[in-house]
């Protein structure tokens, strides 16, 4: 993998936004910030220079500090807030949706993949009680003593209930509306179920939104509204996102690189580790639950230096390991509660 975005590089290495750049005639890196977050901030992506106004890729976090740096950067792009025709969000997490109603209010349409949009936490979360996720938590196998410091709270969830509806769906394979360029939607799912990565032949680069990032790996977990197999598709997406192996990506956190194929091999053999750790856990502890089979893993700051949020997140992708290797045959659940899984 080749660093290409080198001023970002510098900035994520200083701890400091990086510059708005032009990546491409027409088309602008704008970091927006992440409040109180280690990713720091979001790289949107603005298409400028079309007959029917901009067209911006992933606005960022809502806040007074996000609001002023979408706007100082579409300005250094030579645009302004009102100009923004329309939103293309890859994914509906608020680092990435959060801008588009603010944008919309303005005059913007917003489009997302269908499935991302069935996932709106409107849809999947509106009217859910906390006795319910205190007894999915425990169907894990969450100790009592825990439970109450990983349960998401209805206080946590209320600011995202509003997150913006999509004014259109945009399929895999569908062209953007865009009148100067060909730009391409690639349905990857897996750290969503809606995700999109899209394509710009013409200028040699994939925007990758969380999809394929240079240094870090995507979450890709089970949650409570959803229980699927989020890591199968995941795997198969990085297949396909191999073959792009000639473009430059644009990330949606960090800095540009070169080398797609060879990063989505690395993330396919990352999680193959993962897998094979799960299934040494198992052989040591025999039928174990998730909550088990998490505290046995590695993780990168040790699962003693794990608190709240932090451990159901890692829950949720044991979780995903755990249905990924029971949809391969490797492992099954037994029926008891909390449930159990084996070899």
């Amino acid at each position: 993998m080749i660093v290409t975005g080198t001023a970002q590089h510098r900035a994520w290495q200083q701890r400091v936004l990086p510059p708005v750049e032009q990546v491409r005639p027409g088309l602008w890196s704008i970091p927006v910030p992440i409040p109180d977050n280690p990713l720091r901030y979001t790289i949107s992506y603005a298409f400028t220079g079309e007959d029917d106004g901009v067209l911006l890729v992933d606005p960022g976090w809502d806040s007074p500090a996000g609001r002023a740096a979408l706007a100082s950067g579409l300005s250094a792009a030579g645009a302004a807030v009102g100009d923004v025709a329309g939103v293309v969000v890859t994914h509906v997490h608020p680092d990435h949706h959060g801008l588009s109603g603010w944008l919309r209010d303005q005059g913007a349409w917003i489009g997302m993949h269908p499935a991302e949009a069935a996932t709106l936490p409107s849809r999947l979360w509106s009217g859910r009680r906390p006795e319910q996720d205190r007894a999915w938590l425990r169907r894990h196998g969450v100790p009592a003593a825990d439970v109450s410091g990983l349960v998401v709270s209805p206080e946590r969830m209320r600011g995202l209930l509003s997150m913006a509806e999509p004014d259109r769906v945009i399929e895999d394979g569908d062209l953007l509306p865009l009148t100067r360029r060909s730009v391409r939607a690639v349905w990857t799912p897996g750290h969503t179920p809606g995700h999109l990565c899209l394509h710009d032949a013409a200028a040699g680069v994939l925007l990758t939104g969380d999809h394929l990032l240079p240094r870090i790996s995507p979450t890709v977990a089970v949650h409570p509204a959803n229980e699927g197999d989020p890591l199968t598709p995941y795997l198969e997406s990085l297949e396909q996102t191999g073959k792009f192996a000639a473009e430059e990506a644009l990330p949606a956190h960090e800095y540009r690189f070169r080398g797609i194929d060879a990063r989505a091999t690395a993330m396919i053999g990352h999680h193959g580790d993962r897998n094979r750790e799960i299934l040494r856990a198992l052989d040591d502890q025999g039928a174990a639950t998730a909550w088990e089979i998490a505290a046995a893993l590695t993780w990168s700051r040790g699962w003693d230096s794990l608190r709240g949020l932090m451990r159901r997140m890692a829950l949720g992708e044991t979780l995903a390991h755990l249905h990924h290797l029971e949809t391969v045959g490797a492992v099954r659940r037994g029926d008891e509660e909390p449930t159990r899984w084996a070899r």
